[in-house]
């Protein structure tokens, strides 16, 4: 996935992103990070095809267009359907057989595939939005500050089943977020953005390897890697 010096300007006049380029190998685990309003979630629904740029140009370094899946920052759920009923929706929608136990499985939610979105916490609802973007196997996975709202405690457990996922089936994934210690934990390359319109500003390779364990957490190298990302984060504003 390959975007080169893409702007994108809405019917309003407000230009979201200038001069924006980014490359996310295949089976990547990158972040996108930066202030609020520099274009984050803006870069996400283009490679969605949820907008179009206004200028430069997105591809797919000559490949076919990838399965996604998007997982937003709130769980968007049918509050009607039942969480094994909104897991289901996307093979349901392309015709396919929806067997979704596996997926309710991987996420810790097997025991509550008949409750409804109003019987849930707020962690539950993420689980539950997560299993259903992974429900297709997407080989691109678009995630949009997901963990936000979440208590820490929640938020780690999500993590740690998230990089479990990732690692196990190497969807490439974009994520956004707010959070240095999030990108940091979680990410092969950390991209901060600034500025209004957007741009890159720098790109940081977190050179860890998998699996990174809840204790990694306390090591001086992941303070060092937070503090090189926080530095880049003061420079932007």
């Amino acid at each position: 996935m390959r975007l080169r010096s893409v702007g994108k300007r809405f019917a309003n006049g407000y230009a979201a992103l200038d001069d924006f380029s980014l490359s996310v190998p295949e089976g990547r685990f990158v972040s996108l990070i930066g202030p609020s309003g520099c274009g984050k979630s803006t870069v996400l629904n283009l490679v969605a095809g949820l907008a179009q740029p206004t200028s430069g140009s997105f591809d797919w370094d000559g490949r076919e267009r990838p399965s996604i899946g998007f997982v937003f920052q709130e769980p968007t759920l049918m509050p009607w359907a039942t969480v094994a009923e909104n897991v289901a929706l996307p093979l349901t929608l392309d015709g396919k057989p929806a067997e979704v136990d596996a997926q309710l499985a991987k996420v810790g939610l097997s025991a509550f595939s008949g409750c409804y979105p109003r019987q849930l916490s707020g962690g539950m609802k993420m689980r539950a939005s997560l299993a259903r973007a992974l429900a297709s196997n997407p080989a691109l996975l678009l995630l949009d500050e997901p963990f936000g709202a979440l208590d820490e405690i929640t938020r780690f457990d999500l993590i740690d089943q998230l990089l479990a996922l990732w690692l196990e089936h190497r969807f490439t994934a974009l994520f956004v977020t707010h959070s240095i210690t999030e990108s940091v934990f979680m990410s092969q390359r950390v991209v901060v953005m600034g500025g209004c319109p957007g741009k890159v500003l720098a790109e940081i390779e977190i050179d860890e390897p998998y699996p990174r364990l809840p204790a990694f957490r306390g090591e001086a190298r992941y303070a060092a890697w937070c503090g090189e990302v926080l530095e880049s984060l003061r420079k932007a504003s």
